[in-house]
């Protein structure tokens, strides 16, 4: 079983894996997210994060898709409920808000009546700002959550995507005004992409005790080491996000992968995952999949144990 870790001050711990599932109702269906998120737990994980949002962007589709699969399940098996922390998100972009990302508070107390009711929950125990709103002020989105908080239909509450100003300003805010705090943070964060999060961000993110649980561990799939070319973006409905990555940085990243994972005898994904689980100011990386073969990967990545040599290595 993973040994878990305090996600900040939420009042829980987790496993150092969150399944994430925008892919439900997308490239997973619905037989085959149940096969994942029963294994998943089977195994002794225990956080799962969506959004309200997901998959809004499939033709056909219209938002909240990965919650209602999500919802299913637990329905299916009731028991389930007290072994998972269900995490969502607001605010972005849903069709209901003409694509706008809005943290009003009026939306966020609609929102999260339309959240429990796919999920099928009474309360949800991370819910999470999924974009910053300039338009709104922190201090209306603060006084949203602290309502669905005293009225027991949410835990603790998150941010995602602020910048180290936006997160100082919110944090300010809620004890100025004694609302409550963001406990947790959701950057974007990997092995390539680390500006975002690396520096002042986290650096306010530990010092304040916040869980971090990271999204885009994998990097859209490149880290996984299937995409080395042009001709291997057609691999996946994903491969468009990774033509970015396939540059003379990315191509060092992969190399340092290689060597370390060829150490390990692990492939490259299951290296990447492991050193963020490792780097200090993560709790957990998110990462999804679409059958059992990949989540059985995902979930060995908690079992690798990177030397200090490994991690310079990667740090390229």
């Amino acid at each position: 079983m993973p040994h878990t870790r305090p996600l900040g001050t939420t009042g829980f711990d987790i496993a150092p894996l969150v399944l994430g599932t925008n892919v439900f109702g997308w490239t997973v269906d619905q037989p085959t997210a149940f096969s994942i998120l029963d294994a998943f737990v089977d195994h002794g994980f225990d956080a799962i994060d969506t959004a309200d949002s997901y998959s809004h962007w499939v033709p056909g589709n219209s938002g909240g898709e990965s919650e209602s699969i999500i919802g299913n399940w637990l329905a299916r098996s009731p028991s389930r409920r007290s072994q998972v922390h269900v995490m969502t998100k607001v605010g972005s972009g849903m069709p209901g808000t003409g694509g706008k990302k809005t943290l009003k508070k009026e939306w966020i107390l609609h929102e999260v009546e339309e959240s429990l009711r796919r999920l099928r929950v009474e309360r949800i125990d991370l819910y999470q700002a999924h974009w910053p709103d300039p338009s709104t002020p922190i201090e209306e989105t603060l006084r949203a959550f602290d309502t669905l908080i005293r009225a027991g239909k949410v835990r603790a509450i998150g941010a995602s995507n602020l910048d180290a100003a936006q997160l100082a300003e919110a944090l300010r805010v809620a004890d100025a005004r004694g609302l409550p705090r963001y406990a947790t943070l959701q950057p974007e964060y990997n092995l390539y992409d680390r500006d975002k999060y690396d520096g002042a961000l986290r650096d306010l993110a530990m010092r304040e005790g916040l869980g971090v649980i990271t999204y885009y561990g994998l990097a859209s799939g490149f880290l996984s080491g299937k995409y080395r070319t042009a001709d291997d973006l057609k691999k996946s409905p994903r491969g468009g996000g990774v033509a970015k990555y396939l540059n003379p940085r990315g191509m060092r990243v992969l190399a340092a992968l290689d060597t370390v994972a060829a150490r390990h005898s692990a492939p490259p994904a299951e290296v990447a995952l492991a050193w963020l689980m490792q780097r200090p100011g993560v709790t957990a990386p998110i990462a999804s999949a679409t059958n059992l073969e990949q989540l059985a990967s995902l979930m060995r990545a908690t079992e690798l144990r990177l030397s200090e040599e490994d991690v310079r290595e990667l740090d390229v």
